[in-house]
């Protein structure tokens, strides 16, 4: 049996970034599970690759959400990442802050330092933003880029003239002092290609010799021991 210091569960957005700042402390021992393959498939990297990995299921788990009658007795699709980077390496790229008012009112309810100015830092420092931004707001030195859209529609530029006309701003950067208004979206793309939390926080620290990256490892259960967990059961071949 394998020991480590570490054990993380799923190499999805956040496993990534854990598996990451564990392992920069070289006197301990992180391993990375993933249920999923490595991260290979080209619909992976081509920003609209991301429509065929949805019924991928090498990348992708297929859950569905239950039928109700708010989706008239539908199976609503919820794709769900299975693969180095997790959804973040099948989403549609776009890059959307949570609104300040909802971790305001975290902090308001007693969850102290989950205040938006609290996690702003943390936000700066995980993005890589290339472009226009006000940097009291935007990261330019973390590992994760957040691009401008570099295309112009005919058709999006008039439902942002139609918003604009009821009143509302056209806001050049919604990840930035101000949530409100509206215009084309940020995305996690940089150079014609998508940027995961796999690309951002692991490629780049792979050869690390305290970090054990398994993947087609489907994890089925907890060891515990004296009320403490001390190990991780797992199928290897994955799912």
């Amino acid at each position: 049996m394998e020991t480590y210091d570490y054990i993380v569960v799923g190499a999805g957005s956040a496993g990534c970034v854990i598996a990451n700042r564990l392992s920069e402390n070289m006197n301990v021992t992180v391993c990375l599970l993933e249920a999923g393959p490595v991260d290979w498939n080209p619909y992976i990297h081509i920003p609209a690759g991301f429509i065929k990995t949805f019924t991928d299921p090498t990348v992708n788990w297929l859950y569905e959400a239950e039928p109700s009658e708010w989706t008239g007795g539908r199976h609503i699709a919820y794709p769900r990442g299975k693969t180095l980077g997790g959804s973040s390496s099948i989403n549609g790229n776009v890059y959307n802050r949570g609104n300040r008012m909802d971790f305001d009112g975290w902090a308001q309810r007693g969850n102290r330092g989950w205040g938006y100015a609290d996690i702003l830092p943390y936000f700066r420092r995980a993005e890589m933003k290339i472009g226009e931004g006000d940097n009291r707001f935007r990261g330019r030195d973390g590992p994760l880029a957040v691009t401008d859209n570099n295309w112009i529609h005919p058709l999006c530029e008039a439902f942002i003239e139609g918003a604009v006309q009821y009143g509302m701003p056209r806001n050049p950067d919604y990840n930035g002092m101000t949530q409100e208004g509206v215009n084309y979206t940020q995305r996690t793309i940089k150079n014609g290609l998508r940027v995961s939390t796999a690309k951002a926080y692991l490629r780049p620290i792979k050869s690390r010799q305290n970090l054990h990256i398994i993947t087609r490892a489907h994890s089925t259960g907890l060891i515990i021991e004296d009320k403490r967990v001390t190990g991780v059961r797992y199928n290897k071949g994955g799912v």
